[in-house]
């Protein structure tokens, strides 16, 4: 179990993502690579009319995704752990351009 993961990317804006209390794949299924709260801090490059979805169930207890202007956040709890190595693949294939 760990208790805190972060990361940080950037495209078309600045991403900070914080995972707290993640479980592995070693736990019984229910509790499986689940995470007890992950959140997101977003600062985009361009602005957006202001957003509010809330969602319960797929996968999650609760989730809030929440935009406005430039700034925006996104809130799950109790839910499945992000696919991390989807991100560092991403960052890593933006880099490998970016040299080209």
């Amino acid at each position: 179990m760990k208790l805190l993961k972060t990361h940080k990317t950037y495209d078309f804006g600045h991403d900070l993502y914080i995972q707290l209390i993640n479980t592995g794949r070693h736990y019984p299924k229910f509790l499986k690579n689940k995470s007890l709260i992950q959140f997101t801090f977003s600062w985009g490059d361009f602005p957006s009319w202001p957003y509010l979805q809330v969602a319960v169930g797929s996968g999650r207890l609760l989730g809030i995704i929440f935009w406005l202007y430039k700034f925006g956040f996104d809130l799950d709890i109790f839910s499945n752990t992000w696919n991390w190595d989807y991100l560092i693949e991403d960052k890593i294939e933006d880099q490998t351009k970016d040299e080209l």
